[in-house]
């Protein structure tokens, strides 16, 4: 008998240290990792009279808590091959994002862990063309915004959602000439998965 209450309340105390260690709050020190798919939608009017099609692939970025409510994290996608709508021409473009998060309910319980975050964008653009002739458009550097959540399965791993925003304004140049600078803005929503240790 003895024995069954031992096996009964270590069963108990197990299953009850799960489920604290599943609901365990993000916090300082935490390390994680975001993988998914994410489409960007840019500007429908880049400056240059030029529609670029909306694009799909893959988006993942590392992150590290130096807080409980305080992370910083590198972002970026795969390279985007970006054709033009009016077939006019076509350009890759690589952004990368160096952002501060904001954890409301870090060091919380909480299973939803939603964020916000703002820093720096970098995009680098390649493979320019454009009505047939050369283009090239510069590395831009500006703003950018996010919103995202974070819904916890267990201690280890989330179902990840985001929208971000980045400002992205390049000189431009076709055939060596100046013309207006190419201005994105692209809004970039995306889902994946999570894995902090």
């Amino acid at each position: 008998m003895n024995a069954i209450k031992i096996l009964t309340a270590t069963v108990i105390a197990g299953t009850m240290m799960a489920g604290a260690q599943s609901a365990m709050a993000y916090g300082k020190g935490d390390i994680f990792l975001r993988g998914g798919v994410a489409k960007v939608d840019g500007k429908s009017n880049n400056g240059n009279g030029l529609v670029a099609k909306d694009e799909s692939g893959f988006a993942g970025s590392v992150g590290y808590m130096f807080h409980d409510k305080l992370a910083v994290a590198l972002q970026s996608t795969e390279e985007f091959s970006t054709e033009f709508e009016d077939g006019a021409g076509n350009f890759s473009q690589m952004p990368i994002n160096l952002m501060l998060q904001y954890y409301p309910l870090g060091g919380t319980d909480a299973r939803v862990q939603p964020y916000a975050g703002a820093g720096l964008n970098y995009t680098h653009f390649s493979s320019e063309s454009a009505y047939g002739q050369s283009m090239d458009i510069d590395d831009s550097y500006g703003a950018a915004a996010e919103l995202g959540v974070d819904l916890n399965v267990n201690e280890s791993w989330a179902v990840n959602g985001f929208a971000r925003y980045a400002d992205v304004k390049a000189d431009t140049k076709i055939n060596g000439q100046d013309v207006n600078d190419t201005e994105l803005d692209p809004v970039t929503v995306g889902a994946g998965v999570t894995y902090r240790f």
